[in-house]
């Protein structure tokens, strides 16, 4: 579970910088969005040690593998849990967990269901808020961002992530053994609301900035 919760988290960091092209023009951010599903005439991923758009189904089912295990892993330890509290379970004040732990396990729900939802509008593009089916990548994120709504879920989607990074990012290195003493303790601590919060500033960049019309058009 800590193993890939972490990659899972890396390939957030990844995505998070990709977005950021989006202030570097249409030009930038499409060719981005091409590079990544090996839809360039040329220059893919690995190429010519893999064929021609084979990286990107490799690393798709690289992530769903890690994400099926995540999901699979957790589904265990909260029945671990359940069935280790025995009916004379005496409940742990809540002043000693933080928000982002008492909200792990929902969250992790909650989060799922709002991947579906992003992975429909804007990888399969059943769900459209304002662009077509043939927009390019950049004029889709324009349309889509330029909805108050879709903002206002993007936020919620976003709020949650963090909520579960910075919960799972301590949760990874101290099940790894990184938790040894009180200032390796502090560390992670640290590094993980700075990973979090990282995250979030640069999902919501360039949305933010496309409402608001600050750099972006």
């Amino acid at each position: 579970m800590a193993l890939t919760g972490l990659v899972l988290i890396a390939f957030l960091v990844m995505h998070m910088f990709g977005n950021l092209k989006m202030f570097l023009g249409g030009e930038a951010y499409n060719h981005y969005a091409e590079w990544l599903q090996g839809a360039l005439e040329s220059g893919g991923i690995l190429e010519p040690l893999l064929p021609h758009g084979w990286f990107i189904w490799i690393f798709r089912a690289f992530l769903l593998v890690c994400l099926v295990l995540h999901i699979y892993c957790a589904a265990k330890v909260w029945a671990a849990s359940l069935r280790g509290r025995g009916r004379k379970y005496v409940s742990v004040t809540r002043r000693e967990q933080t928000v982002s732990a008492r909200f792990m396990r929902w969250g992790g729900i909650t989060l799922g269901l709002l991947l579906i939802l992003h992975i429909l509008m804007f990888t399969t593009k059943t769900v459209r808020t304002g662009f077509t089916a043939s927009d390019e990548p950049y004029t889709m994120f324009v349309k889509a961002f330029g909805n108050w709504w879709v903002l206002a879920i993007y936020i919620v989607f976003m709020i949650v992530v963090c909520l579960h990074v910075r919960h799972g990012f301590w949760s990874a290195f101290t099940t790894l053994g990184g938790n040894v003493s009180p200032k390796a303790r502090a560390i992670l601590n640290a590094l993980a609301y700075f990973v979090a919060a990282l995250i979030f500033v640069g999902f919501l960049l360039p949305p933010v900035a496309v409402f608001l019309n600050l750099g972006v058009n």
